[in-house]
This record gives C-alpha cells, sequence and structure tokens, in this order.
C-alpha cells in the first residue's frame, strides 16, 4: 500500500505504517541519476513492515518530478529537495516530527552525512554505499576519461547559456566508456536500479553536472554531526571511494558502521547483500526510533 503526494514539484510515494498512534518516519532519496521507482521500493516496503513510515521520493528534474531541463544533478537543490520532503513529513498529524531519519544511497550519501550534520532535530540518518567526498570520488576517474568528462561539462555549461539544449551522457557504462561512472560493474548496477519504463528513467545526465561533483565535501562535516548515523559501506566499491566513509563513522559522535560483503550495487534487490543490509538497517531503527 502507498499514496502519491507532491510537495512543490517532487513526487513522492508514501508507504504508510499501520501502527497506532504518531508513527516514525523515514525519508529516502536514491544516487546518481536514478529514481525511486528503481530500487527503493523494497527498502520502504521493509522499513513499512516494521512500523516505520517510508516516504521515497524523486528528486526534481528526475523521474516522476517537476523541473527542466530533465535529468540535471544539482546538488544545493537536490539538499533542498531532501528539505522540503522532511519538512512536510514533520507536518504530518500522522507521523512523530521527533522520529524522522533520513536514508540515502551512493551519491545521495553526500546529502544524508550533510543533513546529519546540520539538522539535530532529525532522529538518526543511515547512508548506504555512500559516497561522502566528491573530490575523492573524482579522483578515482581515469586522468584521460576526466579530461573528457569536464570538457564536455564545460561545453555543456556553456551551452546553456546560450540557451542551446543540453548534451546528455550515460550515467552508467562499461569500464572505458565516457560515463559518469564506468566500472566494471557499472551496467550490471544500471539493470538493479531500472525501473523498467523509459518515461520515468532514462540512463542520462546532463553533461555540466559533472562539474558538481567535485567541490562538495560533506566528509569534511562528519565531526559535527550528533546524532545516530549508519555508515553501511561495501568491502570494495568502485564507484564511492570506502575510506571517507569509514572516516564519517569513526567521526561522527555516534556513529556506527556495517560493512558488507561485495561491491556498490550489491545493495539492491537482486544484489548479494540486500538481505544483510536491509537487515541491518531495520535493526538500526528499531533501536533509535520505536
Amino acid at each position: 500500500m502507498r499514496a502519491t503526494v507532491h510537495i512543490g514539484g517532487i513526487e513522492a510515494w508514501v508507504h504508510p505504517a499501520s501502527a497506532a498512534g504518531r508513527k516514525p518516519a523515514v525519508v529516502m532519496g536514491h544516487g546518481l541519476g536514478a529514481v525511486k521507482a528503481g530500487g527503493l521500493q523494497p527498502f520502504a516496503e521493509r522499513f513499512q513492515a516494521e512500523g516505520v513510515t517510508a516516504i521515497t521520493f524523486d528528486y526534481r528534474q528526475w523521474g516522476s518530478s517537476a523541473g527542466w531541463p530533465r535529468d540535471e544533478l544539482s546538488v544545493p537543490r537536490q539538499l533542498d529537495d531532501y528539505r522540503a520532503v522532511i519538512a512536510w513529513a514533520r507536518a504530518q498529524p500522522d507521523l512523530d516530527p521527533d522520529r524522522i531519519v533520513v536514508w540515502g544511497t551512493s551519491f545521495a550519501g553526500m546529502h544524508v552525512v550533510e543533513l546529519a550534520a546540520t539538522d539535530p532535530a532529525l532522529a538518526g540518518a543511515i547512508a548506504q554505499a555512500p559516497l561522502v567526498d566528491g573530490a575523492a570520488g573524482t579522483r578515482n576517474v581515469p586522468l584521460p576519461r576526466l579530461v573528457r568528462l569536464v570538457s564536455l561539462g564545460l561545453l555543456d555549461k556553456l551551452g546553456s547559456m546560450l540557451g542551446r539544449r543540453p548534451i546528455y551522457l550515460p550515467v552508467n557504462g562499461d569500464a572505458g566508456e565516457l560515463a559518469m561512472v564506468a566500472t566494471d560493474d557499472a551496467m550490471t548496477g544500471a539493470r538493479l536500479i531500472d525501473p523498467g519504463d523509459a518515461r520515468l528513467w532514462r540512463n542520462r545526465v546532463t553533461a555540466r553536472s559533472v562539474l558538481a561533483i567535485g567541490a562538495h565535501r560533506p566528509v569534511r562535516k562528519a565531526a559535527e554531526i550528533r546524532i545516530p548515523i549508519l555508515m553501511v559501506v561495501a568491502e570494495t566499491d568502485a564507484m564511492a571511494p570506502v575510506g571517507p566513509a569509514l572516516r564519517v563513522a569513526e567521526l561522527a559522535a555516534r556513529g556506527e558502521l556495517v560493512r558488507y560483503s561485495g561491491a556498490h550495487y550489491d545493495v539492491y534487490r537482486g544484489g548479494a547483500a540486500f538481505d544483510e543490509v536491509v537487515e541491518a538497517e531495520v535493526e538500526f531503527l528499531r533501536r533509535i526510533v520505536q
């Protein structure tokens, strides 16, 4: 069971818990280039079954949410979208504003760490397979491909200033391809988060989005986090550098760490670590909001 709501141009799905009284809630955002219909539902349904209302949403410009140009990454805008959905949840009469948890996967780990450091009213935070340092993520890209990506991003940015249509890149590609994520497991990951509806998701992102990543480094705010935060980190991750995520768990006053067996995309249903990961997250939620 779920309901669709619209929050200032953001489309969200609310998976209401059936428990009596005001219920805890978890606000859930996806990673780079992904939408709520692709991979978040299994987590939301599991949390819902535990008595926690799960709210998944599409960032503006993505999926079923409003905004143009389509499929563009803006870190400030996505943070604002998280804040808008959190504010909406706090205002609902059936939800407990003191038991709101923020959750994010992959690139959304950046947003989760930022919010955990700046919104002490949150009850907790969960970041899975998280990218938490844009500069470290950029250093993971081979220099020749990085130069091509940045050059195309600058060309697209200039074109946007001249009123031209966006230049698009694949989000996920095979190793060696000109894509935002071009690792050995990137296309396997794309299949796991593909909702199977081209109206909702295409494997693309505006080239100018490349320019938005490197300067965002919420790992630097880890020591400012005072709320409980669970970092769910792969044993091996070719996309999101593991070291910065481990530092967040170490430096946050109430940081917790779960290492899961597998790689970046193994957290999703169909991946080797889904059951392991979702149970660890449920156990964390039980302790902090129930």
